[in-house]
């Protein structure tokens, strides 16, 4: 089911090619201001200038022979060429009962092929406690996720966890030392608190230098899968599970253990890639280290930028796994395309691992997407930080914005049972903390502020909560009035649509589909949470000047078709594809 606007520049496009012989794809967008109509094109203007010919003629020319009557009114020309076009009544009438029967998707068209995709994304360190760094890449890419399925690709997602290296030569020592008295079953033993582990060890590493030796011995016996060394790896890192699995739970985060192929995973890949690539003469020594040099990148003094796979003491580094990794998703997975969540600061080694791969002549037909997120900073404008300067840890995070949503709901509502309190103030926080991250520009960095993302006004998701709350309450006046909602909404056989205000709410409900394309083209989900804003706006308006329960039955139908819908895409929006809860009543 194509948008509108892919109908409206598909149509224009056609006529560029009637008047020009060229096929040139039409440029339009969304009119900034509704008293010039719905949609505007200035396809005349840039052409002009390649035609050497004037705009406004070109404009008119484009006009004359474009076929739109189905969709829109006659279009206006503005200015010096701008085409204004305003959609038909009863197009917008035909597009709404198009999605009142695709409760599936509401107009957002499938993929024709399915393509398979790899995401790659969240990515938490063994043995230690997931903090507010993780998050935006958590719920970006489960976003990124949701949305591609939606699109009918075939979705595979990695969690390509830090679950290998030196660090747990460190960690196995401590082990052994803290429960000298366990002989095999470490199962039994837990880490109640894995972050005062992970420090508690690397304090012993950094100072005592016996107890490196034997870290090191445990290195060593765990590249050689000893089975009581592995058997204490395998313990820590299933504890470590323990920690971040819930908070994936309480995100709504579509990420489980099969999900995961972390370091570990591609270990015993490493040597080859080093080998694939010293073989066509990619891979050469340098100071003593293995590195490829890629076209394009330059150090600081101008230099070819190494791209280090193993160090002089042959051991491989991240830029090897994530080289494994890449091989291993293209030819195993068969990936089409693989895409990367992780901050900014990673540009660099993402380009250069692209380049690397593409040398090699490993990429072959799939496309790799390095998907990028600012950072998270405080209301003093730095990163985020406890007092003590140390990261805050997610779950803290979290718990946090659930109890401040729990006072809301105590002042707003004292009179529900508890047990519907927590779970309001469950939904309510969580989904304030993503939602508040969604409605940002994802490459820009954004203030946190638990204040501004729970508020029940503006952009947040309280107040689309609340919104969507709000016309599922119709429902249920309508059955104190004795008038079944649902019956009537059944019975619709035609869609009476007359008042501005009612025109307005349907021509935001069919755009649904546009706005998502407009947030998958770069995945951006700020898109859709502009456009379920806009909605909730666009509701609002509509219920103040439309009487829904108290007009009379032919018009009631109708507008209760245009609550029905408003209540089903706001579900959709946050739940579907951005996994945020809804609430029926606040």
């Amino acid at each position: 089911m194509k948008t509108p606007i892919e109908l409206i520049s598909q149509r224009i496009t056609d006529a560029i090619q009637k008047v020009t012989g060229q096929n040139i794809p039409a440029i339009v967008t969304a009119a900034t201001d509704p008293r010039f109509g719905d949609y505007q094109s200035n396809s005349a203007l840039s052409l002009a200038k390649q035609l050497k010919t004037n705009p406004r003629q070109l404009a008119e020319k484009i006009i004359a022979n474009l076929q739109i009557e189905d969709v829109c009114q006659t279009p206006e020309i503005a200015g010096a060429g701008f085409i204004n076009l305003r959609l038909k009544p009863e197009f917008i009438k035909n597009y709404l009962t198009e999605i009142k029967n695709d409760t599936e998707n509401f107009g957002i068209e499938k993929s024709e092929t399915s393509k398979t995709v790899v995401v790659d994304f969240s990515g938490p360190n063994i043995a230690k406690q997931m903090h507010v760094g993780h998050l935006r890449s958590t719920i970006i890419g489960d976003c990124i996720c949701r949305m591609l399925s939606q699109a009918g690709w075939n979705v595979i997602p990695q969690n390509h966890i830090g679950d290998w290296g030196t660090q747990f030569g460190m960690l196995i020592a401590y082990f052994k030392l803290e429960w000298p008295y366990v002989d095999e079953d470490y199962s039994q033993v837990e880490i109640n608190d894995l972050e005062q582990f992970y420090k508690s060890a690397k304090q012993r590493f950094d100072n005592d230098e016996n107890f490196v030796a034997v870290a090191h011995q445990q290195v060593r016996r765990l590249h050689q899968s000893d089975p009581i060394t592995m058997e204490q790896w395998k313990n820590i890192v299933d504890e470590s599970r323990k920690h971040y699995q819930p908070i994936y739970e309480t995100l709504g985060i579509n990420l489980t253990v099969k999900d995961e192929r972390g370091e570990s995973f591609y270990r015993d890949k490493l040597a080859d890639v080093v080998n694939d690539l010293k073989k066509v003469e990619l891979a050469v020594e340098s100071e003593g280290a293995i590195c490829v040099f890629p076209e394009g990148f330059k150090t600081k003094e101008g230099n070819p930028m190494p791209f280090i796979i193993q160090k002089t003491d042959g051991a491989f580094l991240y830029a090897t796994t994530d080289l494994a990794a890449l091989r291993f998703r293209i030819n195993e997975l068969k990936a089409n395309e693989i895409i990367y969540v992780t901050d900014a600061r990673q540009k660099q080694h993402f380009e250069m691992l692209f380049k690397v791969a593409e040398m090699a002549g490993w990429v072959k037909d799939t496309k790799l997407v390095h998907v990028t997120f600012g950072s998270v900073l405080g209301e003093d404008g730095k990163p985020l930080k406890t007092r003590s300067g140390e990261n805050i840890k997610l779950k803290e995070l979290l718990d946090e914005a659930v109890k401040r949503a729990k006072q809301v709901v105590e002042q707003k509502n004292p009179e529900l049972a508890d047990s519907e309190k927590d779970s309001i103030a469950r939904a309510v926080g969580i989904g304030a903390v993503k939602y508040a991250d969604y409605s940002n520009n994802r490459t820009s960095d954004y203030i946190f502020s638990f204040d501004k993302m729970l508020a029940m006004d503006g952009n947040t998701a309280p107040y689309m909560q609340y919104a969507y709350a709000r016309v599922k309450s119709i429902g249920r006046k309508g059955q104190e009035k004795g008038i079944d909602t649902a019956k009537e909404l059944k019975g619709l056989k035609e869609i009476f649509i007359n008042e501005p205000a009612e025109f307005e709410l349907a021509k935001q409900l069919i755009r649904y589909s546009e706005a998502f394309s407009t947030a998958i083209a770069d995945f951006k989900p700020n898109f859709l949470t502009a456009y379920l804003y806009d909605l909730a706006g666009k509701f609002s308006a509509f219920y103040n000047a439309c009487p829904v329960l108290d007009a009379e039955p032919k018009t009631r139908a109708s507008r209760l078709l245009l609550c029905n819908l408003t209540a089903q895409i706001i579900r959709h929006g946050l739940e579907n594809l951005l996994g945020i809860k809804i609430i029926d009543r606040m």
